[in-house]
């Protein structure tokens, strides 16, 4: 038999804990818990992701940051505003 990819990722169930005054507002609201979870974490990857990217990279900025202070912009005297 040929399986053929459907193009959606593969789901797995996992429990999740939460406050129970916010699982009864979520509910009352007709909240979908596993797609406000889903959206959370990867609100929460974004960001973390960022904030490491920031580190990682926070020598060539400064050293960027510092070039433009000393020099100008780079081919600024080529800029029409």
């Amino acid at each position: 038999m040929v399986r053929v990819h459907s193009g959606t990722p593969s789901r797995r169930p996992t429990n999740v804990t939460l406050p129970a005054q916010l699982l009864e507002e979520a509910k009352s609201l007709d909240l979908n818990i596993s797609q406000a979870c889903e959206q959370g974490i990867r609100s929460a990857i974004a960001s973390i992701r960022a904030q490491q990217w920031l580190a990682d990279n926070r020598a060539s900025l400064e050293a960027s940051r510092q070039y433009v202070e000393e020099n100008g912009l780079p081919l600024a005297d080529y800029r029409n505003f």
